[in-house]
């Protein structure tokens, strides 16, 4: 288990890990994420994290996309190495890029349930 990982709750982890694995599958599928059965399989996640209260700005762990996009930055080395890559003035390395993508996808659709999740009561009273 990783500083990272051990920081958070069980579920927390358990959602984290889930995404990962998701993640995975849809790579190994050369399938995105945006597309069933991924993308339903991470709603649920986003659920259960909803659930949990981790959606919160305020919330320990934060699961927010802000929040999830650090956790797995740093998961994946993408932290380290986009800082490298900066410093270095070099190009990301294309597994690199690809997580990138990911976690993009990650955030966007996390960010856009959040606020859809947000304003259901205003549009079902």
């Amino acid at each position: 288990m990783t500083d990272t990982n051990s920081a958070l709750g069980s579920l927390a982890e358990g959602i984290v890990d889930g995404i990962e694995l998701l993640v995975k599958a849809a790579q190994q599928a050369t399938q995105p994420l945006e597309m069933d059965p991924h993308r339903s399989k991470l709603f649920e996640l986003f659920v259960a994290a909803d659930a949990a209260g981790y959606l919160s700005e305020d919330s320990e762990p934060n699961l927010t996309s802000d929040g999830l996009c650090h956790l797995l930055a740093e998961r994946w080395g993408l932290s380290e190495a986009a800082r490298h890559s900066v410093s270095q003035q070099t190009r990301l390395q294309p597994d690199q890029l690809d997580s990138m993508r990911m976690l993009w996808s990650i955030m966007r659709m996390w960010m856009e349930w959040t606020y859809a999740w947000n304003r259901w009561s205003e549009f079902h009273r």
